[in-house]
């Protein structure tokens, strides 16, 4: 059986928990901070990205960048909108997997890996196998991409059949 002692300490973690987390935890680098909505809003920019890429929607896409985003070399809203237009409509389906987010002095850092798969196919494979790099930066619009560069995974070496 719980004291009223032990009880009133609980009720002041729990307390002390809710404010710290209502009010936002802060991540700190020497370079700079992101507080809880930060990660929040750049998690929704990511999301918002792969899903205008599977839905076909180039202007949606692009909005996911600055207006002077750069992807792969592709720079500007206009090369963006038309380099997605004649990539046409996705088949596939894009899954996002390990998103790491780090401060910067000017934003945010941020690196995952992706996975296309062809939702028809049964049993569903993985198509192709990426890894992005990407610098993201909050804009009067929010979080935006000032770089997302497409590369494969140089961390796996050669893999052998077991």
């Amino acid at each position: 059986m719980l004291t009223r002692k032990t009880l009133s300490a609980l009720l002041v973690l729990v307390t002390a928990g809710w404010i710290y987390t209502a009010y936002g935890i802060k991540t700190t680098s020497a370079a700079g901070t992101l507080t809880t909505q930060d990660y929040i809003d750049i998690e929704q920019n990511y999301a918002k990205y792969y899903h205008t890429i599977d839905a076909g929607d180039p202007e949606g896409w692009a909005d996911t960048f600055t207006d002077d985003g750069n992807f792969n070399g592709t720079i500007g809203r206009g090369a963006l909108i038309e380099s997605r237009r004649r990539a046409g409509p996705s088949k596939t389906r894009h899954v996002v997997s390990n998103l790491v987010i780090t401060p910067t002095a000017v934003g945010a850092n941020g690196s995952l890996y992706v996975f296309i798969v062809d939702p028809q196919e049964v049993p569903v494979k993985i198509n192709s196998y990426s890894r992005y790099d990407d610098t993201l930066v909050k804009t009067s619009k929010g979080w935006r991409f000032k770089t997302k560069m497409r590369s494969s995974d140089t961390t796996i070496g050669s893999r052998t059949q077991q």
